[in-house]
């Protein structure tokens, strides 16, 4: 993977089921960012994260956000994650996704003392592979539901990455009453399915300047949807924390993660 010579930044998928559900295992090693703090910008998935130095914390989830949220960057010169699909962590965990929403738990309320061995294990795994391999068992070792989504869940899902952004797109086709499907996708998700809907035109906006010096801002709320400007500045405050001109000043390398300064 491309990066500075002292850094690492690996990833893996599983095969099928599994992929169905997790988009992939990650590890990051090298130096401590310079910056102390980062703000972490809110996709919609659940996240699993495991530092690995030896007084580094406790592996934690990151419910499905719908706010940015700061972290400590001290303790990422080694850290491994599960970055699951939209709804993807339902499986694994007990709770339902909507009781995580805009939460980080440490992964032992959850997990119990499994989130302790995982912890563990992963630390004294000498490989790169050895870890992945670790980590998939794990996943594999704690699910609670089988890797299946519910149909309507399933349906919404597919519509909405092909653009479908309201509830009423979808409504007709899934057999369920509205309040029963938006109860069904929040347990799984962990958001509604109209929060859902709006994250994911963020995160469109995100990728749309990711990594542009100059962006015409009104051509972008327009080619995402949003009815008009003052619509677009304030969705993108509510979910970044920043205006859009300043978010183009201070991101960083990662499109998700942004430096704070001190």
């Amino acid at each position: 993977m491309a990066g500075q010579s002292h850094v690492r930044v690996l990833s893996y998928i599983p095969p099928p089921p599994l992929a169905d559900f997790v988009e992939l295992l990650w590890l990051y090693e090298g130096a401590a960012p310079a910056h102390a703090r980062e703000r972490i910008l809110p996709t919609g998935t659940t996240e699993l994260v495991v530092p690995l130095g030896g007084d580094s914390g406790e592996p934690v989830i990151s419910g499905a956000h719908s706010e940015s949220f700061v972290i400590e960057t001290a303790a990422q010169s080694a850290i491994m994650g599960v970055h699951f699909r939209p709804g993807g962590a339902f499986p694994f965990l007990s709770p339902p996704a909507g009781e995580l929403h805009n939460t980080n738990v440490p992964l032992a309320a959850v997990w119990g003392r499994a989130a302790v061995a995982l912890h563990d294990r992963l630390r004294e795994a000498k490989t790169i592979a050895d870890k992945f391999r670790v980590l998939e068992q794990a996943l594999r070792a704690r699910l609670v539901r089988p890797l299946v989504r519910h149909p309507a869940v399933a349906f919404a899902l597919a519509r909405f990455h092909n653009g479908a952004r309201t509830v009423a797109d979808v409504l007709d086709r899934i057999g369920l009453s509205q309040r029963s499907f938006i109860q069904r996708f929040t347990d799984e998700v962990g958001v509604t399915p109209k929060l859902f809907c709006r994250i994911q035109r963020f995160q469109q906006v995100i990728d749309l300047v990711q990594r542009r010096p100059h962006v015409p801002w009104a051509n972008v709320a327009v080619a995402c949807g949003y009815y008009d400007q003052a619509h677009f500045i304030h969705e993108f405050r509510s979910f970044s924390g920043f205006n859009p001109s300043d978010y183009l000043r201070v991101r960083g390398e990662h499109r998700n993660h942004v430096p704070l300064a001190d």
